[in-house]
């Protein structure tokens, strides 16, 4: 079986940290005095890293901000983040066991998220995760970020895979695009933040939990490709 790089989005795909997304956010736009959200609110603010995410919920609790209030925002958010990391954010079920599974077969294995690579490390390195991965990049690594596709090449790259070679994770149209727009085959999840069903999305396949994450789908996948 030749070794594919396999790529992962981390918040919906890997670890589910909708509680904490959720409570530094709310303590984020309390000092505004802002009603707080709620997971139903999610996914509609997920997806583009905690700068948007704060401007998207200021925005739907119609107080849009102006751009120079984003930075202490920001900070106030990262703060709140960081300190209780990883707080009730976990690992989403059966996914250690896939990553035994991916990696005892020879397949180098990534995380590619929009998250802050600043957060995102922590959180990965708490969760006892960081072992499996020989790249993590997030929002801030490149110049650019998903779905631009070279975000997710590059992640390639540095886990010292080749894109014609790879393989994409992931719960949102971010993800899928990326790996679209890359020309590298995707697997969707349903169990993340969407806003949209995700066989919708266009993913070459859909799992429903990740003991469907196997050597053999891997290799079906990217032989097709």
């Amino acid at each position: 079986m030749t070794a594919t790089t396999i790529v992962f989005d981390l918040d919906g795909t890997l670890v589910d940290t909708a509680p904490d997304l959720v409570a530094s956010l709310n303590h984020t736009i309390a000092i505004k005095n802002l009603a707080p959200v709620g997971y139903e609110d999610l996914t509609h603010l997920v997806g583009q890293g905690a700068r948007v995410m704060i401007a998207r919920a200021f925005a739907l609790r119609g107080s849009p901000l102006a751009d120079d209030e984003i930075p202490a925002l920001l900070d106030r958010f990262i703060a709140h983040y960081a300190a209780g990391m990883p707080g009730l954010s976990r690992p989403y079920p059966g996914l250690v066991e896939a990553l035994d599974r991916l990696r005892d077969a020879g397949h180098l294995l990534a995380v590619c998220t929009n998250k802050m690579e600043g957060l995102a490390r922590p959180l990965i390195e708490t969760l006892g995760l960081t072992r499996y991965f020989t790249a993590i990049t997030g929002g801030d690594t490149f110049a650019v970020r998903k779905p631009d596709a070279a975000h997710l090449t590059g992640t390639i790259e540095l886990a010292g895979g080749v894109a014609h070679n790879a393989l994409m994770i992931g719960d949102s149209i971010n993800d899928i695009l990326a790996a679209r727009n890359a020309g590298i085959p995707s697997i969707a999840v349903p169990f993340g933040y969407s806003d949209v069903a995700v066989e919708t999305l266009g993913a070459s396949t859909v799992i429903s939990h990740f003991d469907e994450l196997t050597p053999e789908l891997v290799e079906r996948l990217t032989t097709r490709a």
